[in-house]
């Protein structure tokens, strides 16, 4: 904002000028006493093209014609200041006294250019030709405005102007065009206001503000300010003091800002490539703010939105490693962070409608975006009622995440999740490629729900705890999942497998006791696995029923979402638990729709053996309701044919012989 200050100082500076000339009539000498008078005191050339004339009515003062001024001589763009003319009125009073007072000035279409080169000189330090001769160099006094001649002015207009700035250390260009603008100066060491509208390379501009002293500004000192600017949908409001030379403020802060990518982009920059939540389409804040000379800034008692995410913030901001880096204790509600992961925020996103299966169409190989994971470095202390991750929900979390070179580490010290609480440590690493790992550990924890949000499978319902290390890469879902390797252990408490009745399958030897109402109620499950390649493997598993148990082993293909696993279960029939049908169940291919089927080769038990000596008694009592005999005690059926058949034969050759 200093630059535009700097651009009416300078169109006032002109006025001074010529209206010092106004006491040298006649009027014809006053262009070449007012060029000479600005080149004295500012080192440049002025050039007034045009008539210049004395006006006595309706105000005394000076009328011009086009004027000039020269740029730096290192500038290679052209004169710092074109315009079509300018009116300039004195104060008739003031004037009689020997003082000059700029009543008003009006400026006509000017072009004003204001650069800076690399080394950071601004093309608007002007150096009248003596000072340039010193040897000495000191800072310019409030008074003297950083080389511009103290003066007051009731009213500075300029009308259908434009600024072009152009900073050659960053590349940054920005036209503002349309510009009409007003300036009140009573004193030079006093107070001034400012009115401002315009069009920032096509997007409109409006400023209004007040400076508590304008020859402190001007100088770069900090000056109590009253500022409040929108531009295109974003605005920012401050009150507290601003200074330029360095840069540097303290006071409230209010800012508004849509769209931070088109916004950047209006002053030519690449915005930070935020996620959604994070402060990729609209961003709020309130608080007290200090912005520091080396650019850090301090936020104190402030309230941050973030698209829809609302934050209680005090943290600093700060650019010493050329990236921004924030330092931050955050408290906050719900957030929704779900596009970290990519998802929707809604569980079961694209998955099946009947809410027993996986996506219907596996995994996403929709690449995840981690680039703002590398956009910044970091501390956060984080505490919020709960967080959306899309894939994963958090109740009331306190945790740490530290970022470093687009490696984030999410230390959770407390977190409450599905029913329960879980401890440990989630990273995400966005360095080469993308990885992700965790070392957690839970306790209480809903599987159903969580099993629905992570995979959108649904079928055990039980709380369990479980300690996992789990490692992916990729830049998929299905990659991550492909890749997947680590270990755990489980143990469920009381519960149900949904969608499989293994009592009713023992005890009728029919697989249609599976779908939907069916189910196997447990009192504990525990299991120890194994991941490798995204293929889980497990040969422990120990299930305990109120009328059965089961052991387990086999693998769970995670990239392929499929199964190859085969549950041994065991119909107890004795008090002492033991007994009953034992037959092998197999369970395959997709999780969505698996298949079952019993092993009949494998079938066992003490009711299975019974149940064959049944069928056996039953066969042969048919055989020999067939054949017409009546076994003898202690004489098998098959004897009793024999001796049947023998007698048969025996009557069959007597009858030969008669």
């Amino acid at each position: 904002m200093r630059w535009l200050f700097r651009a009416l100082a300078l169109v006032v500076l002109i006025a001074l000028s010529l209206g010092g000339a106004l006491l040298l009539i006649p009027s014809k000498k006053i262009a070449q006493i007012a060029e000479a008078r600005f080149e004295a005191a500012t080192g440049r050339k002025m050039t007034l093209s045009g008539s210049v004339h004395a006006t006595i009515w309706p105000q005394l003062g000076v009328r011009t014609g086009p004027v000039e001024i020269a740029n730096a001589d290192w500038s290679k763009d052209g004169p710092m200041l074109s315009a079509k003319g300018l009116q300039i009125g004195v104060d008739p009073g003031a004037l009689i006294g020997g003082e000059i007072r700029v009543s008003k000035v009006d400026v006509l279409s000017p072009n004003i250019l204001l650069e800076r080169r690399k080394d950071g000189t601004g093309n608007w330090g002007f150096t009248p030709p003596a000072a340039a001769t010193s040897t000495q160099t000191a800072r310019p006094s409030p008074g003297e405005g950083g080389g511009i001649t103290a003066f007051s002015l009731d009213k500075g207009l300029i009308s259908d102007g434009s600024v072009r700035w152009i900073d050659h250390a960053s590349g940054q260009r920005l036209a503002l065009t349309h510009l009409d603008a007003s300036l009140a100066l009573p004193s030079f060491d006093g107070p001034a206001s400012l009115g401002l509208t315009g069009q920032v390379n096509g997007k409109a501009l409006k400023v209004n503000g007040t400076l508590g002293s304008f020859a402190s500004f001007l100088a770069g000192d900090p000056a109590p300010t009253d500022l409040a600017l929108t531009l295109d949908a974003s605005s920012i409001g401050f009150k507290g003091t601003f200074g330029t030379a360095p840069l540097a403020a303290k006071g409230a802060l209010t800012a508004s800002v849509k769209d931070p990518t088109a916004l950047a982009a209006i002053f030519g920059q690449t915005a930070l490539d935020l996620p959604k939540g994070l402060g990729r389409d609209t961003i709020t804040a309130k608080g007290d703010v200090t912005l520091g000379a080396d650019g850090a800034v301090q936020l104190r008692g402030a309230k941050l939105t973030l698209d829809g995410n609302a934050l209680s913030v005090a943290g600093d901001l700060s650019f010493a490693k050329g990236k921004p880096r924030i330092d931050a204790q955050i408290d906050a509600g719900a957030l929704d962070l779900s596009a970290l992961t990519g998802a929707s925020g809604k569980a079961g996103a694209g998955g099946s409608s009947s809410g027993s299966g996986s996506r219907a169409s596996g995994w996403s190989t929709t690449p995840i975006d981690a680039s703002g994971l590398r956009a910044l470095d970091g501390k956060i202390a984080l505490n919020a009622s709960s967080i959306d991750f899309g894939t994963a929900k958090l109740g009331p979390t306190k945790a740490q995440i530290t970022i470093d070179n687009g490696r984030a580490v999410a230390d959770l010290r407390q977190v409450s999740a599905y029913g329960g609480s879980v401890t440990g440590q989630v990273v995400a690493n966005a360095r080469n490629g993308f990885s992700a790992s965790a070392d957690l550990v839970a306790k209480g924890v809903s599987m159903q729900p969580l099993l629905s949000d992570l995979a959108d499978y649904r079928r055990l319902d039980a709380k369990a705890d479980l300690a996992v290390k789990l490692l992916a890469s990729g830049n998929s879902e299905a990659a991550l999942a492909r890749s997947l390797s680590g270990s755990g252990d489980v143990a469920f408490g009381k519960g149900a497998l949904e969608g499989l009745d293994l009592v009713g399958m023992l005890r009728t030897l029919d697989l249609n006791y599976v779908g939907e109402g069916a189910k196997t109620i447990f009192d504990q499950i525990t299991a120890s696995f194994t991941i490798a390649n995204g293929v889980l493997s497990n040969d422990d598993l120990a299930l305990k029923a109120p009328l059965l148990s089961a052991a387990g082993k086999g693998r769970v293909d995670v990239g392929a979402q499929s199964l190859d696993y085969t549950v041994t279960p065991t119909a107890l029939s004795k008090a002492d638990g033991t007994g009953g049908v034992k037959v092998p169940l197999s369970i395959t291919g997709p999780w969505a729709k698996p298949k079952f089927g019993l092993d009949m080769k494998a079938l066992s038990g003490d009711k299975v053996d019974a149940a064959k000596q049944d069928l056996k008694a039953k066969a042969e009592a048919e055989i020999a309701k067939k054949l017409g005999i009546a076994p003898q005690e202690g004489q098998s059926t098959e004897d009793a044919a024999k001796q049947k058949l023998k007698e048969e034969a025996a009557k069959g050759l007597l009858k030969l012989f008669k």
